[in-house]
């Protein structure tokens, strides 16, 4: 709602967005990830995250003028998540850290907490990682989780699958899109 006023000068009540965007969930053209607290172990009342379920769709609708190639692949990791069955919530880790002699709360993203029955990992999108510093970005919020699940990111670069010396694994993109049994390397 404040970005139709601020972008487009545009006044829409947030009861009417969230109408809409129900509709189109339940027409297929979206899908919803609630967020999800994960040190609480518990859903977090603040805006979802929407996917389109059809990148073709979407870009047709936007006229091809939006390529943005990290969100696009970020979509296209979250639809893959889904057709393999699992429930996919968007994560975040709180954590305290040491600003100018201040401790200051911070939430890092997890860009996906996928379940299904015992099954549960943590996923981040990273289009590309040049250097050790985009890593520690990258893998910042899958370190503070305390929990033995599997974490992982996965580069659209096309590199040999493998684990880092923290644990996360790497995952290439088309590995992860063609590969049968990608998540249990």
């Amino acid at each position: 709602s404040d970005t139709f006023r601020s972008v487009k000068q545009v006044s829409i009540h947030p009861d009417t967005l969230n109408n809409y965007l129900e509709h189109l969930v339940d027409s297929y053209l979206i899908s919803q990830a609630k967020r999800y607290d994960i040190k609480g172990k518990k859903y977090i009342n603040t805006p979802s995250k929407y996917y389109f379920t059809d990148i073709g769709l979407r870009n047709a609708r936007l006229n091809f003028r939006q390529y943005e190639e990290t969100h696009i692949m970020e979509n296209v990791i979250y639809n893959e998540l889904q057709i393999m069955g699992f429930n996919v919530d968007v994560g975040g880790v709180e954590y305290r850290t040491d600003v100018a002699g201040k401790s200051v709360r911070v939430q890092a993203g997890v860009e996906f907490v996928c379940n299904k029955a015992d099954k549960r990992y943590y996923i981040q999108s990273a289009f590309s990682i040049p250097d050790r510093e985009k890593m520690l970005q990258e893998q910042n919020s899958l370190t503070r989780i305390n929990d033995s699940f599997k974490k992982i990111i996965i580069v659209k670069d096309a590199i040999k699958t493998h684990y880092n010396d923290d644990g996360v694994l790497i995952l290439s993109l088309f590995d992860f899109l063609l590969e049968e049994n990608r998540l249990e390397n």
